[in-house]
């Protein structure tokens, strides 16, 4: 049994490409289900935000499961598709991986709090969906504690930014200040709020706000004293704006060079920026080529977050130390997992004839007190204890290294744990995760 992660991010895949592979929380549980229904894998979890797509697998048959993941991957890819945009870490990589992910050590902007809720959010997807099991569920929770304890016990997320408010600082840096500039945001999402607020923070008078739902776009205008417009009226007003920010959940180009390529000349040769935070992108980038358009996508906020990483540098080299103190804590309670099955029935086997053998006793000796049947009961459970002592600590002692299954082989056949028709347990089978 093998844990492995097969995914792409931002430093390995284009914005261009990690569209291709992003889910909306509509085709996540369909997408969930394709992947876990493959042979030979026993657990599974998809984590898809604008900059990865992860799946987390368990694979009782790593030879035979590995290569269809594979071929899954490359249908949705395409026949153009780079196998060097993705990485394939399985045991210990996996787990430093996705607690790395978990702390936000792994993302754009380093000390983001957003990606340790999206990280729940698809680790409850799985679970209700029936895709996990006793390895990631153990794994899950433990890198949502480390995710937690990094943001406690380090200052990583102290006046961290994000992908919206590094968007802002961009529009600043273009337009020079806010207070005088026409923004239109198109979206009414989570990220679009948080754009929008960082917005009237930095100077922005006001905003206006443009999404399919009209209803939406009202209520977000609202909050921060915006105008709301309906969808029907992007393209006009897109010629009135100085910059439009856009980040919506369409699976498609929102912002067309046949739709909004007409309407340039009405804005008399004033520049038009359009920054697009959305993945799938919602900015067609033939716009870029067009003469007072300017367009940026989210991989071109990389230069505007390296201060970001300059200035957390210190946090992260001690919030990788707490990840690797929790990577040798899951090692060592996971380790023991693979040899609990042998323990338990071993245990029960021998529970079982401790309490048939004192019936038995009893039954012969009908005047025994209540107190001399609890000395005896309690003598035998002692005597069962020392009996099993030396072959549990063995077992324990291998557990995780070369030589465990041949312990677990001939503790099976001495005491015969195996033996059709006898049952002493029944745990779930956990082989090694690594």
């Amino acid at each position: 049994m093998k844990l492995i992660v097969i995914g792409l991010n931002h430093k390995t895949a284009p914005v261009e490409v990690r569209e291709r592979f992003s889910f909306g929380k509509e085709q996540l549980p369909a997408a969930l289900e394709e992947l876990s229904n493959l042979d030979g894998v026993s657990e599974a979890l998809l984590l898809a935000t604008c900059n990865r797509t992860e799946f987390y697998a368990v694979l009782d048959d790593p030879e035979t499961a590995l290569p269809l993941l594979k071929e899954a991957v490359h249908r949705q890819a395409g026949p153009d598709f780079d196998p060097a945009c993705f990485y394939n870490l399985s045991g210990t990589q996996c787990v430093r991986h996705i607690f790395k992910v978990a702390a936000s050590l792994d993302s754009l902007i380093i000390g983001e709090g957003q990606i340790l809720n999206q990280l729940k959010g698809a680790y409850r997807t799985a679970r209700e969906g029936g895709h996990t099991g006793v390895i990631l569920n153990t794994l899950l929770n433990r890198a949502i504690a480390v995710g937690k304890r990094v943001r406690t016990e380090t200052k990583i997320a102290y006046n961290s930014v994000s992908v919206s408010s590094a968007a802002v600082d961009l529009a600043i840096k273009i337009l020079g200040e806010l207070s005088k500039a026409r923004i239109l945001v198109v979206g009414a999402g989570t990220v679009s709020e948080l754009t929008a607020r960082h917005l009237i923070d930095k100077g922005a008078r006001s905003i206006i706000v443009s999404n399919r739902n009209f209803d939406h776009a009202k209520e977000l205008a609202q909050k921060f004293g915006g105008q709301a417009i309906p969808y029907r009226e992007l393209f006009a007003q897109a010629t009135e704006a100085d910059i439009i920010i856009t980040s919506t959940g369409a699976p498609h180009y929102v912002l067309t060079a046949e739709k909004l390529g007409p309407l340039l000349p009405a804005r008399r040769g004033r520049p038009l920026v359009l920054i697009d935070i959305a993945v799938p992108r919602d900015v067609d980038p033939r716009l870029d080529e067009m003469e007072g358009v300017t367009v940026y996508n989210i991989d071109d906020l990389e230069n505007v977050v390296d201060n970001n990483r300059q200035l957390r540098a210190g946090e992260a080299a001690a919030a990788e130390k707490l990840i690797e103190e929790e990577i040798t804590a899951l090692k060592e309670r996971l380790r023991y997992y693979t040899v609990r099955p042998v323990m338990v029935r071993l245990h029960d086997k021998m529970n079982f004839f401790r309490q048939h053998l004192l019936k038995k006793a009893f039954g012969k000796m009908p005047g025994l007190t209540e107190e001399e049947r609890r000395l005896i009961e309690q003598f035998s459970k002692r005597l069962e204890h020392k009996i099993l002592r030396e072959p549990m600590k063995a077992l324990n002692a291998v557990a995780g290294t070369g030589e465990e299954e041949e312990y677990k082989m001939w503790l099976s056949r001495i005491f015969q744990l195996e033996a059709e028709g006898e049952e002493f347990g029944d745990e779930d089978r956990i082989e090694n995760w690594d």
